[in-house]
């Protein structure tokens, strides 16, 4: 059993993060490595060239990286788990689907590019593990044993895909005085054990970490199932960085180790979308802000699985929480810019935009500067001349029209170009009352109001 741990608050390592994590992950499974190195060489050696012909761009569940190369066609095969043919007939009539893995050149993590979550019908026909086999209890029974060295005398454990219920219904045994609650959609009902609550609904990160304040969160055997195990990961850590929990979270995958060794072909199948090797797992916990990590092999080496400490990451929410305000603040200046809008018009003022594409599109389409009453589009570019603004149609003039129909009101949507224009309309002789930028959630006089941006000399 392979097994390392990376627990950052204890002990800074020597060098950048990103060097100590690679030196980490080079260290893995070398001899897994070099056995797979030697029988790809001997069933086909490709040239460093026609790996680069052969890159497709597509991105990582595991990593997020994205480059891959292709790793197996499948071919066209029906559901392999899901299907549940009830005669002959029906089985030889099954709708073929594609399978085209890939593997990431980064973590060298294993995905069918052609795959669609809508292909498999887990709502009518749940993948229930089987969890009864001799080899595979002892399995099972190491990892609540690893588990419970994690737990208080009464924790809180949630469970995310409980299946049958069976591994949380025995962690509540050995653990009577705890809170257990399951999360799956397509979960057995009940577990008839008095401390276990079984959710036939999905886990939501924000509101049941918030609600239940669990020591333990576990899922096994799900992340291989999803389009984005990643994501899945990293949204339960934002979550517990932003209600300010701290669980224990413990994953566990097929691991393709051996697969890859041995060139085992029958792991891959469609329900199967992604495929973790140790060096992908470790990639997708490194990329969750845990405050650390362990990583073993279980099963004989068919399994991986990790503990994490879901310490989260206090920039990630003082990122989110930028993001936050300037989604409330935008909101607040399209009511308010409309309103300034709409008293220009009130006020018998002629107004016109100075651009009819990119920005100045943008900002007609956001604050409604429809072609009835506003009308006059101009642009310093004669190529866009006779041209009509995307979605509202006006017109769009050259900038001397002005001269000819002159307004009083010009608003330049592009700000960091408002100088430039300023300059222009007066080299021009287009003279105007006020020239407005938008600034701070408002519609401001350019020339007079305070501003970042540069004024004319």
């Amino acid at each position: 059993m392979l097994s390392f741990r990376l627990d950052r608050p204890a002990r800074q390592p020597e060098g950048p993060p990103d060097r100590v994590l690679q030196k980490t992950l080079d260290g893995l499974s070398t001899e897994a490595l070099a056995t797979a190195a030697r029988h790809s060489v001997q069933r086909a050696a490709t040239p460093p060239a026609e790996l680069a012909r052969r890159m497709r761009t597509a991105t990582c569940p595991a990593c997020g990286f994205h480059v891959a190369v292709p790793f197996l066609d499948g071919g066209q095969q029906p559901l392999a788990t899901l299907a549940w043919p009830e005669s002959a007939e029906d089985a030889r009539a099954l709708r073929r689907l594609p399978l085209d893995f890939v593997s990431c050149v980064e973590c060298g993590h294993v995905y069918n590019d052609a795959f669609e979550y809508r292909n498999v019908p887990y709502s009518t026909k749940p993948n229930l593990m089987f969890n009864r086999g001799f080899f595979w209890s002892d399995h099972l029974r190491e990892v609540r044993r690893q588990i419970l060295e994690h737990l208080p005398e009464a924790p809180v454990v949630v469970e995310i895909g409980y299946g049958d219920g069976s591994f949380l219904t025995a962690l509540a045994a050995q653990r009577p005085a705890g809170r257990y609650v399951g999360f799956d959609p397509h979960g057995a009902k009940g577990s008839g054990h008095a401390s276990v609550e079984l959710h036939q609904a999905l886990f939501e990160p924000a509101r049941h970490l918030a609600e239940l304040g669990p020591d333990l969160i576990v899922t096994r055997h799900v992340l291989e199932h999803l389009t984005n195990p990643l994501g899945f990961v990293q949204q339960i850590s934002f979550a517990a960085a932003c209600t300010r929990t701290r669980p224990v979270v413990y994953i566990e995958v097929p691991c393709i180790d051996r697969a890859i060794e041995s060139g085992r072909i029958v792991d891959f199948y469609y329900e199967h979308n992604s495929h973790f090797t140790t060096r992908s797992f470790t990639r997708m916990l490194a990329r969750c802000s845990a405050s650390s990590f362990s990583v073993e092999h279980g099963y004989d080496g068919e399994v991986v699985y990790g503990f994490l400490r879901m310490g989260g990451s206090p920039e990630q929410v003082t990122q989110a929480g930028v993001a936050s305000a300037f989604h409330a603040g935008a909101q607040q200046s399209r009511i308010l810019i409309k309103t300034q809008l709409a008293e220009l018009l009130a006020g018998g003022r002629r107004v016109a935009v100075w651009g009819g594409t990119g920005k100045s599109a943008a900002f007609i389409h956001r604050y409604g500067l429809d072609a009835e009453r506003f009308p006059v589009v101009v642009d310093s570019d004669r190529d866009k001349v006779g041209t009509c603004v995307p979605g509202t149609g006006q017109e769009i003039r050259f900038r001397d029209h002005l001269l000819d129909d002159p307004v009083d009101v010009v608003i330049i949507p592009p700000q960091w170009r408002a100088r430039d224009i300023a300059e222009e309309m007066r080299r021009a002789g287009i003279r105007v009352e006020t020239v407005l930028i938008e600034h701070d959630g408002a519609l401001i006089d350019y020339l007079r109001d305070p501003h970042p941006y540069p004024r004319p000399a």
